[in-house]
């Protein structure tokens, strides 16, 4: 059986790779909806229906788990889904709460990065509403983000320029933590890193995103029992990629 992976596009790339890292024995199907992509400038309704077109397709590739690798796909859709199928469904969530604990008595603010509906969505605020009681998260949508890591450009100057255009430098010294609430976001950390002044901290949900998927696989005795290295098939927009081009850079970037 198989873990589905969803995703408007190239980012579930990156909670993939930790997947690969904790459950490398498993057997995978990676779903990049690049037909729509992307998924944080349309309407609730718009992404809820798409996210039901890509677990459709999952679905008749028996899958035993499906983790919505899509912060935006997660808020529109993964209660609904939840409802219609049996199988465990793990969703995104950004690391807003670990990024409040480890600030809030320190004097310094959070800085949320995702898109416009993930910042938007109901469920998104009830957490920021349900942990920053100090009233220490800011949010910003950042969605070229996920236009240049489509085009595979994940530094250089268009990445630098938009950056430096996009983030509050006149105040950049008042936040910790950046949190990075896309998973297309992860692919800018080096290029982060290196323009934000020293000390702040860049995180992301995608490793405890993998490690709930563990512990429910493994309280359901669902976890493959074999030693040998698992697969990755993937699709995009529901037909299996067989570009040799296309595979080795998804390739590549599960090995980065």
């Amino acid at each position: 059986m198989n873990i589905g992976f969803f995703d408007s596009g190239i980012g579930g790339l990156t909670v993939l790779r930790d997947a690969l890292a904790l459950l490398p024995n498993e057997n995978y199907l990676y779903y990049a909806d690049t037909d729509n992509t992307p998924y944080g400038t349309k309407t609730r309704e718009e992404v809820k229906r798409l996210a039901f077109r890509a677990v459709e397709f999952l679905v008749s590739y028996n899958v035993k788990a499906l983790v919505i690798a899509c912060n935006a796909a997660t808020s529109a859709s993964v209660e609904s889904l939840r409802k219609e199928y049996g199988f465990p469904i793990i969703g995104m969530e950004p690391a807003v709460k670990p990024a409040v604990v480890k600030n809030q008595n320190g004097g310094k603010r959070v800085l949320v990065l995702s898109t416009a509906l993930t910042l938007r969505e109901v469920k998104f605020q009830d957490l920021v509403a349900r942990v920053d009681t100090g009233h220490i998260v800011d949010m910003l949508a950042a969605p070229k983000l996920v236009e240049l890591a489509e085009r595979f450009v994940f530094d250089g100057p268009e990445v630098e320029t938009y950056l430096r255009e996009l983030l509050p430098w006149d105040r950049i010294n008042c936040y910790g933590t950046i949190v990075l609430g896309c998973t297309h976001f992860p692919f800018f950390r080096k290029a982060l890193a290196r323009m934000l002044p020293e000390g702040i901290d860049i995180i992301d949900g995608n490793r405890g995103t993998i490690k709930h998927l563990y512990e429910v696989l493994k309280s359901a005795n669902l976890l493959n029992p074999s030693p040998d290295k698992g697969r990755v098939l993937f699709f995009r927009s529901g037909v299996p990629v067989k570009d040799p081009e296309v595979l080795e850079k998804y390739n590549r970037l599960l090995r980065s």
